[in-house]
C-alpha cells in the first residue's frame, strides 16, 4: 500500500480489511460524534476518513464482527444508527492521502478526506468494546440534545427494541 500511495497519492485507494485492520463505516455526523467521544475519553484512535458521506473508522482486526454482535445483543444500543462493519474478506475505498496540485488530473479525488491521517505504520486501533461505548455515548448525547431541543418528543414513550430469538427447532 505504501508503494501505491507513493506512486499515486492523489488517487482514492481500495484497502482490504481483516488482516491489519477492520473498518466501521457510520453516517458522517454520528461518526464525528463517535470520534469526539474516542478522543475525549481516552487515547483517541487510529486513522479515520470521511468518504462519500460516511465516516470510516479503522479498528482492530476482528472488531467488525464483534461490534456487529454486541450491537445486536445489547438493548441500549438501539439508538445507535446502522453501522457497516467491514472485516475479513471485505474491502473499502478510502480517500487519497494527498490533494492533487491540479484537481483536473484526479477526477473523483474531492469526494473525501482524512480526518485522522494514516501517518504512522503502527497506529493505535480501538477494539470493539471501545467503539461500542463511544457509539453508545454519542447516541445518548445526540438523544439528550434532541430531547432538550424538542421537549415534546421526550414525553413520547419509546417502543422496546426488537429482540433476536432463536427459531424453534434450532
Amino acid at each position: 500500500m505504501r508503494a501505491l500511495w507513493e506512486a499515486r497519492p492523489w488517487a482514492p485507494t481500495v484497502l482490504p480489511c481483516g488482516r491489519v485492520f477492520d473498518v466501521i463505516s457510520m453516517p458522517a455526523l454520528f461518526g464525528r460524534r463517535v470520534l469526539d467521544e474516542l478522543w475525549a475519553s481516552g487515547p483517541g484512535c487510529g486513522p479515520v476518513a470521511s468518504y462519500r458521506g460516511r465516516t470510516l473508522l479503522l479498528v482492530q482486526p476482528g472488531a467488525a464482527p464483534r461490534l456487529r454482535t454486541l450491537l445486536a445483543w445489547e438493548e441500549w444500543a438501539r439508538d445507535v444508527p446502522p453501522l457497516l462493519c467491514h472485516g475479513l474478506g471485505d474491502a473499502v475505498t478510502v480517500p487519497p492521502v494527498q490533494r492533487p496540485a491540479d484537481p483536473s488530473d484526479a477526477p473523483g479525488a474531492g469526494v473525501g478526506r482524512w480526518i485522522v491521517a494514516p501517518d504512522t505504520s503502527e497506529p493505535w486501533l480501538p477494539g470493539a468494546a471501545v467503539v461500542l461505548w463511544a457509539c453508545v455515548r454519542a447516541a445518548r448525547a445526540a438523544a439528550h440534545t434532541t430531547s432538550a431541543a424538542h421537549p415534546e418528543s421526550a414525553a413520547r414513550p419509546r417502543t422496546p427494541a426488537a429482540r433476536l430469538r432463536p427459531l424453534p427447532g434450532s
